[in-house]
């Protein structure tokens, strides 16, 4: 079943980004992950008709079960959700961007797994930082972070794009938009050190339009999208 008003759903999220993006002052493109967590197959169907270039899920079996399923529906694929080191050699090849690296051995393990797919080939990853100070979520601590990437620099079958985050789950905006800047202040601090780091994946449904306005090059959008999820 397609979800209800994903078009309407998707012109407010897109009008949302403009106007943040205007107040703030960015320019850059905005590019919207549609979160299919717990939706069926028939949501990234959706999406890929709505336009959208990429959908996110956060379980990788989930994932597989819904690529195999959609295996002609010509969409990138991101895994947003934590990720074992047991687990890296179902996801290599599989995804075309991997936002939770937090730890150098979940790194190498990846590294290795695609360096024994074939010379020159390449995975595209995010490290997550935990800017939030909240113990359940996942990521590097910010002040962890320049040590973290000198030890993915030598990994070179892995493109380190840039950096991802989970702000606290609260209305408060200013506590959103203080671990959204946060995210961008140590990303700024490693490019002054030589990383290369141009992405920012920081903002879900609650609040997206806080991260937009302090920088974000990707969103990850499920209930804005597809209304309330399925239990």
């Amino acid at each position: 079943m397609t979800p209800p008003d994903l078009a309407g759903r998707l012109a407010r999220v897109r009008t949302v980004i403009h106007e943040r993006q205007v107040a703030a002052g960015w320019t850059h493109p905005v590019q919207i992950v549609a979160v299919t967590k717990t939706h069926g197959p028939e949501a990234v169907r959706a999406a890929a008709a709505a336009g959208l270039g990429a959908v996110g899920e956060n379980r990788v079996q989930e994932a597989l079960a819904k690529q195999d399923a959609t295996g002609d529906v010509a969409i990138a694929w991101h895994l947003i959700g934590s990720l074992q080191r047991n687990k890296a050699r179902h996801v290599v090849g599989r995804f075309a961007l991997i936002h939770s690296v937090d730890r150098a051995d979940l790194a190498q393990e990846l590294d290795r797994r695609v360096a024994a797919e074939g010379a020159g080939r390449r995975q595209a990853v995010l490290v997550q930082v935990n800017c939030s100070g909240e113990r359940q979520k996942g990521g590097t601590e910010p002040a962890a972070l320049p040590e973290l990437l000198d030890a993915l620099a030598p990994l070179t079958a892995l493109e380190v794009r840039g950096l991802m985050t989970m702000a606290a789950l609260t209305g408060d905006v200013a506590e959103q938009r203080r671990a959204f800047r946060q995210l961008r202040a140590v990303r700024d601090e490693a490019e002054a050190r030589g990383h290369r780091l141009p992405e920012l994946s920081m903002g879900m449904s609650g609040d997206y339009a806080a991260a937009v306005e302090e920088g974000a090059t990707i969103v990850r959008l499920g209930t804005a999208l597809f209304g309330e999820r399925e239990p």
